[in-house]
């Protein structure tokens, strides 16, 4: 290592002589013209090239096509501009040392890029993720750019020396951006993998949205988990040093992790029972304070969304200890009740014959099963009817449906006179004390 520093040394007032040697400075100067050049014209450019992506669709090949020339225009624009000059000072018999290297790294930008790119692709579009692509872009480049100069193997043998001794291993700055780059690798393999199987899986009409969610948990943490043991192999770091860490995570456990760790195993247990599946209406808490639709079973929580459009995020915990209505566990045909009081006044069986008509208001009400009028009980205002049909989509609400058979019965009971009755009480005075006048209360007693 200190024979490379000390090469390196003694090259450097070469390097320096060389750089202020007018045909190295025409040359220098030609490269930032080129770069400045061919950044001024991506510029320009890319205003209407985004414009005229937009009018695709995200997933349409003439729109990721365009994306790529975006990508692409600064690097190619400035390496054809630099092979034009690399012909003219060659034919000018004029050295081209620069540009013989610059050609390599411009191309390897390019390349590194359009890869990354396409591998980005592959995943859900985040902002992180689009952060994440110049940060490693950027990082394979550099690694390339140091292997054409011939500087790689220098730089790592520096990075190594940087190391300090915990107990028998050797940890230095080289293992450890070597076991990171080589994490983020196999991980970044693992959730493509993952992603792609998942997508497999919910394309697949054999399995049920349980097993798909299921399959596609198992398949992810324990591919995750496989990434990052064959890292720390691959990186030379022992396995047994893994104990520490692992009595380390149980403490963690027990005293401040509980929740966490209960929630994800609830999860799975919600996964495996198959009591709770995405798009089931489920309702928890009293008086069905929280109902919605499942959206996505996560590993921590489980995504509802109600009728407003918002997304309630309960924990798994919850569902397991908590009491659950799953308006769609095994069948997704739900009845509902539509109580109605008539006075005692109006003809019981006419109103149950209208009830019997208004249940044909929606569309959503089944024929199978029967609509059925039920009269219940004498109560105090009244008489108590109730109206029971059916549905077997729940998940498009239950509000709507009431509304058009309450409208209907509105219509129905004042078209035949029929009475809905106020609140009603009966006041029975058994006795009053006498009244006493004025003259009464002046004449002693």
């Amino acid at each position: 290592m200190e024979s490379d520093i000390q090469a390196l040394r003694a090259r450097v007032p070469e390097w320096v002589d060389a750089l202020i040697q007018p045909a190295m400075l025409y040359e220098l100067g030609f490269l930032l013209a080129a770069g400045v050049g061919a950044w001024l014209l991506h510029r320009i450019l890319k205003g209407p090239l985004r414009t005229l992506c937009d009018r695709y669709p995200p997933d349409d090949l003439r729109r990721l096509a365009l994306r790529g020339v975006q990508r692409l225009m600064w690097p190619v624009m400035t390496l054809v501009v630099v092979l034009i000059g690399r012909g003219v000072f060659l034919s000018l018999d004029a050295p081209a040392r620069l540009l013989d290297a610059a050609v390599p790294l411009l191309l390897s930008l390019a390349t590194v890029r359009l890869l990354v790119y396409a591998l980005r692709k592959g995943f859900r579009a985040t902002p992180a993720l689009k952060a994440w692509e110049n940060i490693i872009g950027f990082g394979i480049w550099t690694m390339v750019a140091l292997h054409l100069v011939g500087w790689l193997p220098a730089v790592q043998q520096a990075l190594d020396d940087l190391a300090i001794n915990i107990g028998s291993s050797r940890v230095s700055v080289l293992s450890t951006i070597k076991l990171v780059a080589l994490i983020a690798l196999l991980l970044t393999l693992a959730f493509w993998i993952s992603g792609v199987l998942e997508r497999r899986m919910r394309a697949s009409a054999h399995m049920n949205p349980s097993l798909q969610v299921a399959f596609g948990k198992f398949s992810k943490f324990f591919l995750i988990a496989l990434a990052i043991f064959l890292a720390i192999d691959a990186v030379g770091i022992d396995l047994t040093t893994l104990t520490v860490f692992g009595g380390a995570l149980g403490v963690g456990i027990g005293f401040g992790l509980q929740r966490i760790t209960s929630n994800f195993i609830s999860g799975f247990i919600l996964v495996l029972d198959r009591s709770i599946k995405p798009g089931d209406v489920i309702s928890v808490g009293g008086n069905d304070a929280k109902f919605g639709w499942v959206q996505e079973l996560r590993a921590r929580y489980v995504v509802v969304r109600d009728r407003d459009g918002v997304e309630r995020l309960i924990p798994n915990e919850n569902l397991i200890t908590s009491e659950v209505v799953n308006w769609s566990y095994s069948d997704p045909n739900t009845r509902v009740r539509i109580p109605v009081q008539i006075s005692y006044d109006d003809d019981p069986e006419q109103a149950m014959a209208l009830l019997m008509e208004a249940a044909k208001a929606s569309p959503r009400i089944l024929a199978e099963p029967v609509p059925t009028a039920r009269m219940l009980e004498f109560a105090d205002s009244g008489i108590q009817l109730e109206l029971r049909i059916w549905i077997s989509d729940p998940e498009n609400g239950i509000g709507n449906v009431r509304t058009d058979v309450n409208l209907a019965i509105w219509r129905l009971f004042k078209a035949a006179g029929i009475t809905i009755p106020y609140p009603q009480r009966d006041l029975h005075l058994k006795s009053m004390p006498p009244v006493r006048t004025l003259r009464d209360a002046a004449t002693p007693d």
